[in-house]
């Protein structure tokens, strides 16, 4: 959560410091050609600086946000194994289960086996 609160001031503040050296560049500009009335061949831009910065920042968030929200799904759907140690039995019961599907004590198999586990078992997670 911090490293988005601190992605999204650093996209702020490179905005602002772009629009920055763009107002002082037009000051420079402006400066520079004296007292000229502009003609009819300058034209004015189609969006102004604060306009651009906003859909700029909502795009960057929107495309971050994707982002993230996949690499969570991604993570979520990847599929550990489970062995379940259970008292009397020599080998382990193996099961296949999403990350998103584990629980403390129960978790649901990717063919949609549910298992809780007893007291008396334990449970060991492969791939976390």
């Amino acid at each position: 959560m911090l490293g988005k609160v601190l992605l999204t001031i650093f996209i702020v503040l490179l905005g602002l410091i772009w629009l920055r050296q763009l107002r002082q560049q037009k000051r420079r500009d402006t400066a520079s050609a004296g007292h000229q009335l502009p003609g009819p061949a300058v034209a004015a831009p189609a969006l102004n600086d604060y306009r651009f910065t906003a859909w700029l920042f909502l795009a960057l968030i929107l495309g971050i946000g994707s982002y993230l929200y996949y690499l969570q799904w991604q993570e979520d759907n990847t599929v550990v194994q489970i062995l379940l140690h259970r008292e009397g039995n020599s080998a382990p019961v193996t099961y296949e289960v999403r990350r998103d599907q584990l629980e403390t004590r129960a978790f649901t198999t990717v063919e949609g086996v549910r298992v809780t586990v007893a007291a008396s078992e334990r449970m060991e997670v492969i791939g976390l």
